[in-house]
């Protein structure tokens, strides 16, 4: 069995969660499955990275600039269907949501999410018109569709109508820590956090990660509150969230960061007595099983993939209500007991999720779209 895999999509440090379930889930592909071929096809800017596609597996260079929007789509639709069908591919594996309409082999797609039905703002310009076109395109023509959660699936259903029968769940996984964290002293020093406890949201600064309404919750809490740590790169949203800071008056007790190298938001992590996750709508949700498998209780939404995730391992809010947000927060700093049991809770629920397992879920279905 030769088995391609569309990396077309991953441009290294600008792609998200969906490059950082690329990067851990090569490597146990080929480890579950000594006896397959991989061929990673990666856009030029992958090639010239490291990574799993040239460590782990044979690659092939789609001779496009994947930031170009255009270049991506003519790399993935026209481009990719040759070089596949050049090395004898029998199935292609599409791991961004979108891929090949056409080509002589089987076409399997993980669809992560289908935010732009939910929240259309989240994406623009020619990347919300290729969601838009890509992504149900991709759907109806892969023999199987692979989800991160039962809600993401259940999405794909609804909304795509795509037959049940040809959907598949299969979990991701906790990134394991990729550095040592900077020393809590250290990093505090350095950011001027102070020695107030900290409460830190590991989310893109997009509408639909809610934090307009945690910073809302956050001046729910008495005083002295913690400081409420907002690391990530920078938006165009994200002066509406520091004006909403200001009106709310919490701007002394609210750091805003920008991207983070990976000591020092292991550092983050490890200092925080707890992470708040109140997202509107995820397709599976990273950050709720990292946190946990570092050992920070978790505050988060019960909406979409958050619940699933999470099962009984994380307090769970209502998005929508700050005071219940607040309220939850509040708990875990002022319980200690329940927040030991969250982090017992947490290792627990993180341990089940593997990438060995996301690995032989993906080949489970690789021999299912081979079989129809």
């Amino acid at each position: 069995m030769h088995i391609g895999l569309n990396l077309v999509f991953l441009v290294p440090g600008d792609t998200g969660g969906m490059e950082v379930a690329a990067r851990e889930l090569l490597p146990e592909l080929v480890a579950a499955a000594p006896d397959v071929r991989f061929t990673a096809f990666v856009n030029e800017e992958a090639a010239a990275e490291s990574g799993p596609w040239h460590d782990a597996m044979e690659h092939v260079v789609v001779p496009v600039q994947a930031r170009n929007r255009v270049q991506w789509v003519r790399g993935e639709q026209l481009l990719l269907p040759r070089l596949a069908g050049g090395v004898g591919c029998d199935l292609v594996h599409s791991l961004g949501s979108t891929g090949p309409a056409r080509g002589g082999f089987r076409r399997v797609v993980t669809i992560h999410d289908l935010i732009y039905k939910h929240f259309p703002e989240a994406h623009f310009g020619l990347r919300a018109m290729g969601m838009k076109a890509l992504v149900p395109l991709a759907a109806r023509r892969s023999d199987r569709v692979i989800a991160d959660s039962q809600a993401t699936r259940d999405d794909i259903v609804e909304l795509l109508k795509i037959p049940a029968d040809r959907v598949d769940v299969v979990p991701l996984a906790a990134r394991p820590p990729r550095s040592a964290p900077e020393p809590e002293a250290d990093l505090r020093a350095r950011l001027n956090l102070g020695d107030r406890p900290l409460v830190v949201s590991t989310s893109a600064k997009r509408p639909h990660k809610n934090l307009m309404r945690l910073l809302q919750a956050h001046a729910l809490m008495p005083a002295p509150r913690p400081l409420l740590v907002l690391p990530g790169y920078v938006t165009d949203y994200e002066a509406e969230l520091r004006a909403e800071a200001a009106r709310l008056g919490i701007t002394d007790d609210v750091l805003f960061l920008g991207w983070m190298e990976d000591a020092a938001l292991e550092g983050l992590l490890a200092a925080a007595v707890c992470v708040a996750f109140p997202s509107l709508y995820e397709g599976f949700g990273l950050p709720v099983l990292e946190a946990m498998m570092r050992g920070v209780p978790v505050v988060c939404s019960a909406r979409s993939s958050l619940a699933e995730v999470a099962g009984d391992a994380a307090l769970l809010a209502d998005p929508e209500d700050p005071a219940a947000i607040a309220a939850a927060m509040q708990r875990v700093l002022t319980e200690p007991e329940l927040a030991a049991d969250l982090i017992r809770r947490g290792y627990e629920q993180s341990a089940r999720f593997t990438w060995r397992a996301t690995a032989e879920g993906c080949l489970a279905s690789y021999r299912r779209a081979l079989s129809a």
